[in-house]
């Protein structure tokens, strides 16, 4: 029989393989767009294929830092990004305040429509919203993309503020009112500061999804000076030839913004995400 200290001893090993090749399985495709990144294109085709370069070279990059149609989807993709977390921000804020802390009519029917809309995959919506855009006049426009976008954030924003400023005490929001303030006054002044990690995390959260998102922006855009960073990835694959190291260079590039979001707020993030599952 073995004793109680060479079964953990057994466990934690195995548990620590497991734990490593899942950690191998899921970065060794990011180690190998880095690496190919820094090859040429006929190096990346090279048999048999070599991790690192026998001849490292930055050409990648510098074409594509140096195109202006390839940096015009990066200030693109920064554009829809931001402006859709900013107002994704604002009204989650504002709604989750006001399921907080209001009883309304329909409450219940309208909290059960945003949830729905959460589990109704995008793809479905796709030709509907199509429709709906060209109908607005707003096709190949910087708004078709953030309204769209803010369909899918909005919930999840919604959802998890509200389950947030579920967490602090109305007594916060009667000390302001008896000072003579508002409510807005409460909200902005007093529940907003304290809500920081929260807002972080749906901030980061809709920042990814709105910076990585491809088939809307695809569909909803026809002209290049209005594509995004992963359309303009997909562009790099022509009819006669694939610029496989320029499409390695953009996703790395594409990816730092993210990278660095989640890096700069991750305690933020991690807490936001917690915190707002304590009570919904």
């Amino acid at each position: 029989m073995m004793s109680r200290s060479v079964k953990y001893g057994i466990t934690k090993t195995l548990i620590l393989i497991a734990l490593m090749t899942g950690a191998l399985f899921a970065g060794f495709p990011v180690l190998w767009m880095l690496s190919s990144s820094f090859k040429s294109n006929t190096e990346i085709f090279a048999y048999p294929p070599s991790f690192i370069s026998d001849a490292f070279t930055l050409e990648a990059y510098i074409a594509v830092l140096t195109n202006p149609e390839q940096l015009r989807f990066f200030f693109n993709s920064y554009l829809v990004s931001i402006m859709v977390t900013l107002f994704t921000l604002v009204v989650g804020i504002l709604g989750g305040y006001s399921f907080s802390r209001y009883d309304f009519k329909f409450k219940k029917s309208i909290n059960l429509i945003i949830i729905g809309v959460q589990a109704v995959p995008p793809i479905t919506l796709m030709i509907p919203y199509f429709g709906l855009i060209v109908a607005l006049k707003l096709y190949n426009t910087y708004w078709a993309l953030i309204l769209t976008y803010m369909v899918f954030t909005l919930p999840y924003a919604i959802i998890m503020m509200t389950g947030y400023f579920n967490t602090l005490p109305r007594d916060l929001d009667e000390a302001v009112l008896i000072d003579g303030g508002t409510s807005l006054v409460a909200l902005w002044r007093v529940l907003v500061p304290i809500s920081i990690p929260g807002i972080v995390s749906i901030g980061v959260y809709t920042f990814m999804l709105a910076w990585n998102e491809f088939l809307f922006a695809l569909t909803l855009t026809k002209t290049n000076d209005m594509r995004t960073v992963p359309v303009g990835i997909q562009l790099l694959m022509g009819q006669h030839s694939y610029e496989w190291n320029q499409m390695m260079a953009m996703s790395v590039l594409g990816s730092l913004p993210v990278l660095l979001l989640f890096l700069i707020f991750q305690r933020y993030f991690i807490a936001g995400m917690s915190a707002g599952s304590v009570k919904g």
